[in-house]
């Protein structure tokens, strides 16, 4: 029996899992969180869920079908609260998955290793924010952070809230936040509407197979109309003021490459400010694994095989395309992962290229302006992590000695934090790219995860629990 480890328990994991299953594969299923669903699936608790949560969630009913499908299932091991540390290749074979179990900042997590004869990577993806003055205060949350706190604890960031960035994801971020008794002062959709506009249209015929989506994103923009919040476009905030904490926001209008245009800026009373600038994929096990990319995402073929022998990518990962088309790529990751025959999985295979089509659309109608480098000011926090701010990554970018990725690093330390650059390095490529200097690129970690040097000095492990 083919032993499939899949790691990433969101839609595209969780798919890949109900796939390999139904091959009659053997499924070991990770995921840091305690219950399968990542952020779109994300609930409150079992004691305080919602009694009809299929109303409040679309297709709740359907992920709790396939939830019930993979986690009762008797060749399918759920691992919840495990976190992958590192991938150890092999010649010719997917690498050993070398994972933690047991919660985050406990001191007594079990070390598990995994021997899988395919490897399907889930990870997912995070909010993508820009840099701004003020973006570090207290008050200023990413906009899945917010969401998360929301629809996983009810939970409200503020009072009074501030939504920005760009893309459709800043609708039901401000439905969560209504939904918890925020009051959502505006939304502010940094593209004009002409770029929006263009970028839905072109080859309308192709929008047919997505009404549904369409049908959505109306629901959330007519629920937003009905609490009267305004949903401005070609705005953005671009500065965060306060004492200690948010406390206002600048709100200017932009043009269509983001640069502010000059005298439009107004404040805004504000004790919380949500900002989503699209996502970034988690790459750092797929890089790991030794995958190609394509840009910011993994390279895959027809079948998602990456260009590593028995290792498979699906989802967000592969480019950024909503929940439905990570579930189709991830069934046919798993199915082919599994040894299944793919004339079996036609269906899956045309959804997942018209939710490729779809992820496409989605770029084109929200793209990140490269004006948006001029709301930085010399002293703006561009790593947050090493406090490395505007003026001292743009002493190293323009010295002739330090202006090379891996310098640019070294002598300023941004990227080397805690986050390991997640959060800023795609701002600090975007900002090396306007310098003319070298762009780092993703790169191998021997360590993708935090991990205790206690733990490491103590790992007993349990080879394919």
């Amino acid at each position: 029996m083919t032993r499939v480890v899949i790691v990433g328990a969101g839609p595209a994991g969780l798919a890949a899992a109900d796939a390999a299953l139904r091959a009659g594969a053997g499924v070991s299923l990770l995921d840091a969180a305690e219950q399968p669903g990542g952020q779109y699936h994300r609930m409150l608790p079992a004691a305080f869920r919602a009694e009809l949560p299929d109303k409040i969630q679309h297709g709740r009913r359907a992920f709790d079908r396939r939830r019930r499908r993979v986690l009762d299932h008797p060749r399918c091991t759920w691992l919840p609260e495990t976190s992958v540390w590192s991938l150890e290749l092999r010649d010719g074979e997917p690498p050993l998955v070398h994972a933690l179990r047991g919660v985050a900042d406990g001191a007594d997590r079990e070390s598990v290793t995994l021997v899988p004869d395919a490897l399907v990577l889930a990870t997912g993806a995070h909010d993508r924010v820009l840099p701004f003055p003020g973006w570090t205060l207290p008050g200023v949350f990413t906009a899945g952070a917010a969401q998360a706190l929301a629809k996983g604890e009810r939970l409200a960031v503020g009072e009074n809230v501030v939504v920005s960035g760009t893309g459709p994801f800043l609708l039901p971020v401000a439905a969560s936040l209504s939904q918890v008794d925020a009051r959502v002062l505006a939304v502010f959709e940094a593209n004009q509407p002409r770029t929006v506009l263009r970028g839905w249209t072109r080859d309308a015929g192709e929008l047919v197979p997505h009404l549904k989506k369409a049908g959505e994103l109306a629901g959330y923009a007519a629920g937003q109309l009905r609490q009267r919040v305004p949903y401005r476009m070609g705005r953005a905030v671009v500065e965060a003021r306060g004492d200690g904490r948010v406390e206002e926001v600048v709100v200017a209008r932009l043009r269509a490459d983001w640069s502010i245009i000059p005298g439009t800026g107004r404040t805004l009373a504000a004790d919380a400010v949500c900002v989503g600038h699209g996502f970034t994929a988690q790459l750092e096990l797929p890089v790991a694994a030794g995958c190609d990319l394509a840009g910011d995402a993994v390279l895959v073929d027809a079948g998602q095989r990456t260009s590593r022998p028995g290792v498979f990518a699906a989802g967000e990962i592969t480019g950024i395309a909503g929940a439905p088309s990570a579930v189709d790529s991830g069934t046919v990751a798993g199915w082919l992962a599994a040894g299944g025959d793919p004339a079996r999985i036609t269906g899956a295979l045309r959804r997942r290229d018209r939710g490729r089509a779809f992820g496409r659309r989605l770029a084109r109608a929200h793209p990140i302006g490269g004006g948006w480098t001029g709301w930085l000011r010399p002293d703006t926090v561009i790593c947050r992590c090493e406090a490395v701010d505007h003026a001292c990554l743009n002493r190293a970018l323009a010295a002739p000695v330090t202006a090379g990725a891996r310098s640019v690093k070294l002598a300023t330390r941004a990227g080397l934090g805690p986050c390991q650059g997640r959060i800023c390095g795609p701002a600090v490529a975007e900002l090396s790219a306007a310098a003319g200097a070298e762009v780092a690129r993703p790169h191998h970690r021997p360590i993708a995860q935090p991990i205790r040097l206690g733990e490491l000095a103590n790992l007993r492990t349990e080879e394919n629990p």
